[in-house]
């Protein structure tokens, strides 16, 4: 199958206007009718019925022996399906959830798991998608990854054993694989319910599984939708060297195992605490687990979704996968939210059911409804209100430097186009944070430098991916460096370091589908949660600068021999607008973000060889118009007030 290269172009009004009457006096009568009749229908309707759908589960053989028992692991998959097809003779597509979650932690902001009548059918499947999608004639299938709830193996986070318990379901809905009607017994069951088109959703470790399976290439993939999803899992443990403060994979193993995976599974614990030491090095345990280096695989269109203010999955993830993505041609589409991680489901309710649904209808049914002639990009520019990108990032983004500069006050210098000469310094202290460095931002501190440009007299976007280079002589062995990117001005924006993460969960229910006794398609609404701010940081980036050499083996430093290193910051797209500030800061440990190192070193840093490069719409012209006319001054001192500190607590990559 070809890669697929999404062209969009902006979708007349008059066309807009005819597809949203026809669709609202369409019924199902109707669309059956047009059907019949050989017009192509623009929009599934809902005219299967959810309580006679048939529910049962299925095994499926992994080829793969995780626990080694000396016998293929079998994975459990429980379907959701319409009666009516079948015995008509059609064949209908599949949407897929494949998660570690469904029995230890659940889905979705309720923590839904899944429940089971007498039989082992599935009762209550997480989330809306069956109530919704199986009326208007798609199968809902939920695979337990392998070692979790009912299905056989090893939890191996992100490694082969993960990708493959969901692979090979795609296989058996495509005739490929085998499956069991029991998970110990002999007789087998073929899919001939379903035409094997596919297309796999889920957020965080289930996008992260979506990922995984559309970079093995697999035929039958025919689109997924990651939402908050991982790219490659050193940068879930790791940026470039320096540990993140979430642990290492062996734990999270342990968190979603199954009791009767435990006992079997001690190898495959050992191989990943052994293959994730937390130096830092990248081992071939991180290969394994990088889908960004097989984006050439991908099949599958992308309908990607992210909060860029997630500290969990950090923004990092979805800007490599992207861009790998559009190196390839793969079709893609994008929604960036200000939340943290939080599923769209939960900060933009019926605009994502709505695109939701005609997305897997344009992607799985191959109805001509338009999406794909529409904007690349949905962006949340304030609390619930968005903006669309015809191309993402916009065709005039440009990669640009900007260098910082000695200010009139040490510690507090200037950024601007012009490379300049002098050096700032500062000292790690791992008891502050990013909150900490920006509200004393226009103040000199130890720990910190930053470097502001003038009040800016136009808006400036910024839209991808940023990076640092610093070149800094440290005083000590070892060293970390962070640098972050900040809007100074005042703004009211989603609270993303709230325990919700930028929402609040109301009493009322909204209903999506079909409900049974066992299963509800009404769910918990919520709102924006939102603060006043004096400043947003937007983007940031950290690394160990004993890896400034390779990601592959750390080094002691020298003190007093200074070392270049290029930071990637997390991919991002915000406006500073008129009257604001950009400001970059540089420093140490990001208390909470990433560990510390094992001293708390002194750094100098050489400003002529040290640049930051901005993905900014319009290139250097736009940075030079929006800094002209604008006074040079320095900021006024003072305190400035932000987003709390985000929590110190440990993240599982789930709901």
């Amino acid at each position: 199958m070809p890669k697929r290269t999404r062209f969009t172009i902006w979708r007349p009004l008059a066309s807009a206007v005819v597809v949203i009457l026809t669709a609202a006096f369409l019924t199902p009568v109707a669309a059956q009718a047009a059907d019949r009749a050989g017009r192509t229908p623009r929009e599934s309707r809902p005219v299967y019925s959810y309580a006679h759908a048939i529910r049962e589960s299925v095994w499926v053989d992994t080829g793969f022996d995780g626990d080694r028992d000396g016998k293929p692991d079998r994975v459990a998959a429980d379907i959701v399906r319409p009666a009516e097809p079948a015995r008509q003779g059609h064949r209908v597509p599949v949407i897929m959830d494949a998660s570690p979650y469904f029995s230890c932690c659940g889905r979705g902001n309720e923590s839904q798991v899944k429940t089971y009548d007498a039989q082992g059918h599935v009762v209550q499947m997480p989330l809306f998608y069956d109530n919704y999608f199986v009326p208007r004639g798609y199968a809902f299938v939920g695979v337990d990854l392998a070692g979790t709830n009912r299905s056989d193996g090893c939890v191996d986070v992100g490694g082969r054993s993960d990708i493959q318990s969901a692979k090979a379901v795609v296989d058996w809905l495509n005739g490929r694989a085998t499956a069991y009607t029991s998970r110990t017994g002999t007789k087998t069951v073929k899919a001939t319910w379903t035409n094997g088109a596919t297309g796999m959703i889920g957020k965080s470790w289930d996008a992260t599984i979506a990922n995984g399976v559309a970079a093995t290439g697999v035929k039958g993939l025919r689109t997924i939708v990651p939402i908050s999803g991982i790219s490659s899992w050193y940068d879930y443990y790791f940026a470039q060297g320096a540990p993140l403060y979430d642990g290492g994979p062996a734990d999270l193993a342990g968190d979603v195992e199954s009791d009767a995976a435990k006992p079997h599974c001690a190898a495959v614990q050992k191989k990943l605490t052994d293959g994730s030491p937390r130096s830092g090095d990248w081992t071939s345990l991180w290969t394994e687990r990088d889908y960004v280096k097989d984006a050439a695989k991908v099949r599958a269109s992308v309908f990607l979704v992210h909060g860029m203010q997630d500290l969990n999955v950090r923004t990092k993830h979805f800007g490599q996968w992207w861009d790998a993505l559009a190196q390839h041609g793969v079709e893609r589409k994008i929604w960036l939210s200000q939340t943290g991680h939080v599923d769209p489901f939960d900060y933009r309710r019926g605009a994502w059911v709505d695109t939701l649904h005609r997305w897997f209808d344009h992607e799985l049914l191959g109805y001509d409804n338009g999406i794909d002639r529409e904007p690349m990009a949905d962006i949340e520019r304030h609390p619930d209100q968005w903006v669309t990108s015809r191309v993402w990032p916009p065709q005039t983004t440009r990669a640009t430097a900007l260098h910082p500069a000695p200010g009139t006050r040490a510690g507090v210098g200037t950024l601007g186009l012009r490379r300049a000469g002098g050096t700032a310094a500062f000292t790690d202290d791992p008891k502050l944070s990013e909150t900490d460095w920006a509200a004393h931002l226009t103040t000199p501190t130890p720990e910190k430098s930053g470097f502001l440009t003038a009040p800016l007299t136009h808006d400036l976007r910024l839209s991808g991916s940023s990076t640092v280079t610093v070149t800094a002589t440290p005083t000590t062995a070892s060293a970390h460096l962070s640098a972050v990117l900040v809007d100074v001005g005042p703004d009211t924006i989603r609270d993303y370091a709230d325990a919700a993460e930028g929402i609040t969960t109301l009493t009322n229910r909204t209903c999506w589908g079909e409900s049974t006794a066992g299963d509800s398609a009404c769910f918990k609404a919520t709102k924006a949660r939102t603060t006043k701010v004096d400043y947003t940081v937007f983007s940031r980036g950290w690394a160990d600068l004993g890896h400034y050499a390779s990601l592959g083996k750390g080094v002691p430093l020298t003190p007093g021999r200074a070392y270049t290193m290029t930071l990637d910051l997390a991919a991002t797209d915000h406006v500073v607008p008129k009257g604001h500030r950009l400001a970059l800061i540089i420093a140490g440990t990001d208390k909470d973000l990433i560990d510390p190192p094992s001293t708390k070193p002194t750094l100098t840093v050489d400003l002529s060889a040290t640049t930051a490069r901005l993905p900014l719409v319009g290139g250097p012209a736009a940075f030079a118009r929006a800094t002209s006319g604008g006074a040079v001054t320095q900021p006024t001192p003072g305190i400035l007030m932000g987003v709390r500190t985000p929590a110190a607590v440990r993240h599982l990559p789930a709901s």
